[in-house]
């Protein structure tokens, strides 16, 4: 079996690559500790066994219980309060965004990812981007890839923080979020000051992005890379050897690496399992081939492993936007190709001409060649795919979503099993589904 799991981890890696194995907790007696918990747990579970007998429960969690993260309803059939089976029921915040985007020239859908994974929007409309670019081979200037590595690591924080505050919030520790969301309220400001939106932005455009970043978001990301590390310190003090904590998230919704893949699990819950897995270090896009950050491994799998995945994740993201900054390439902030390049404004109105172009792109849009193509970009919660099919017209033929989320929902009764109700919580947070990109 540990072959078998080394073969899985053991894809090979560039130089530029590292590989960070988070380490579990060593805290005196917390073996001991955590041995007891269990065995309380266990004798509680057939306590409740022989009072009730064999007779099963089944409720509905949801679907608007405040630790589900959206509108899902789970059914859980209950043996006391140890859960036998759940079953998770989908589709509350399905709105046909798929089928919306065939009725939409190209440059129209691009506000409606927002609405996909609604915490971070921007890296939904980098997705977007990346795939209509890769249909159409609109080639995007280098600069326009640093600003769009800064604003989707920023929008990658921003979510892991929104995750941090509310997964300890959900298990009982409530400081954490107030402190979480100290650094997320500065992420949202930095958005205001780039696009003048804070939640959906759709600040990424096709062929780059809207405008350059002006002097005072690059002063303030500059800063803000240079205090955040010791924030995360400071979340790691609340809660990575705080003993509750580690009851409640130690062994606890365990996924082997094989299960992981076998559900299609990508993201923080994948390389929790310990799988060496992301998108950005497999299939680069923007400059990502371009800059040095380490890929955080969990051991064992379980909610905690993901909790350490994810609060690295943090620290490697500001270095990532840290080097952009430093490094950001002088140049153009939107790719020249006729298609997408609105014309000046003081060449609109002067030249009939230019008037014309700009009227047929804001209206119209481009036209795609016929062609087909899946493009996949690393979000915080996985791997968000667009698949495209274009026939020659402005419009996708078929536009496809692939949302983590709704992966990750699927896992949800294979980790649950055989675990306490209130471990159910514990797992659901660990996974971080976001419903709109879920249900779509």
């Amino acid at each position: 079996m540990e072959e078998k799991k080394q073969e899985i981890r053991g894809t090979p890696v560039d130089q530029k690559t590292k590989v960070k194995v988070m380490e579990r907790p060593r805290m005196p007696h917390f073996s001991l500790y955590l041995a007891q918990e269990l065995k309380v747990r266990e004798d509680t579970a057939v306590a409740v066994e022989e009072e009730v007998g064999e007779k099963e429960l089944t409720i509905n969690m949801g679907p608007q219980h405040p630790s589900t993260h959206g509108v899902m309803q789970l059914r859980l059939d209950l043996e006391g309060e140890k859960v036998l089976k759940c079953v998770p029921v989908i589709g509350y915040l399905h709105r046909a965004i798929e089928k919306w985007s065939e009725a939409r020239p190209y440059s129209q859908v691009m506000p409606i990812t927002d609405r996909l994974d609604y915490v971070s929007a921007m890296t939904n409309n980098l997705g977007y981007s990346v795939a209509v670019e890769k249909l159409t081979g609109i080639k995007v200037p280098k600069r326009a890839d640093y600003l769009r590595m800064i604003v989707a690591e920023l929008s990658r924080i921003s979510d892991h923080l929104l995750w941090l505050g509310t997964q300890a919030l959900d298990i009982g520790a409530m400081t954490v979020f107030l402190y979480a969301f100290r650094e997320r309220e500065e992420i949202l400001k930095m958005f205001e000051i780039i696009c003048g939106a804070r939640l959906t932005t759709a600040y990424i455009s096709i062929g780059g992005v809207r405008r350059d970043a002006p002097k005072a978001f690059m002063d303030k990301a500059l800063d803000f890379t240079g205090y955040f590390p010791k924030r995360v310190d400071e979340y790691e003090t609340l809660l990575t050897e705080n003993r509750i904590w580690l009851g409640r998230t130690m062994e606890i919704g365990v996924l082997s690496p094989e299960d992981a893949i076998s559900y299609g699990v990508t993201g923080p819950a994948l390389r929790g399992s310990g799988v060496y897995y992301d998108v950005r270090k497999f299939e680069p896009y923007c400059a990502y081939d371009e800059v040095d950050f380490d890929i955080p491994l969990g051991n064992v799998g379980d909610v905690y492993d993901r909790y350490t995945v994810r609060v690295e994740e943090m620290r490697q993201s500001n270095r990532i936007i840290r080097y952009c900054l430093e490094n950001l390439p002088d140049g153009p902030f939107l790719s020249e190709d006729h298609r997408v390049a609105i014309p000046k404004k003081t060449e609109v109105m002067m030249d009939m001409e230019r008037l014309i172009h700009q009227f047929l792109i804001l209206t119209k849009g481009f036209e795609a060649p016929v062609g087909e193509v899946y493009s996949c970009t690393e979000v915080p919660n996985g791997e968000l795919g667009f698949h495209l099919v274009g026939n020659g017209t402005t419009k996708p033929w078929r536009m496809r979503v692939r949302g983590p989320s709704f992966l990750h929902v699927g896992v949800l009764p294979h980790i649950v099993k055989n675990h306490m109700v209130a471990d159910v919580i514990a797992c659901i947070g660990s996974l971080n589904p976001v419903f709109g990109e879920c249900d779509r």
